[in-house]
């Protein structure tokens, strides 16, 4: 069974926060060492600190901030597939409200985060996040 991009997201997140957890508890016992960070207020506001001129506080903990490059990632990988008639890409279709398959070999273009389809002379842009799946020889290879 092939777990969700949005599953492993999911763990390695977790994993990460867990490891977080543990190295900021040896932190802690740490620093009952250093006079000055016995007050909270001390503590706290370096911290905040610490967090925000580094950016993660912003940027790590996007629960689904990962998933987007991802998609991207697999959709280069068939887009320059040599036997790109093999791929179906399934994507939401809000108009039909639906989801709908098309053939990778339609793919024309991966644009900053759309997807550009060139079918029957006419041309279809989808957003990277309506992206739900990508079949091979109808084999499911990856899915949001």
């Amino acid at each position: 069974m092939r777990l969700r991009e949005s599953d492993k997201h999911f763990f390695w997140s977790l994993f990460g926060g867990t490891g977080i957890i543990l190295f900021w508890r040896g932190i802690w016992e740490g620093s009952l060492y250093i006079p000055i960070l016995d007050n909270v207020w001390v503590s706290l506001s370096l911290g905040l600190i610490m967090l925000t001129f580094s950016g993660i506080i912003f940027r790590e903990f996007d629960p689904l901030g990962g998933l987007e490059e991802a998609t991207v990632k697999v959709l280069h990988h068939v887009h320059h597939h040599p036997q790109k008639k093999e791929f179906m890409i399934t994507y939401h279709d809000k108009l039909k409200k639906k989801d709908v398959q098309i053939t990778a070999e339609h793919l024309h273009l991966i644009e900053k985060n759309v997807l550009s389809f060139h079918v029957k002379g006419k041309e279809t842009f989808v957003p990277i996040h309506r992206i739900r799946a990508v079949h091979r020889k109808k084999e499911l290879i990856w899915r949001l």
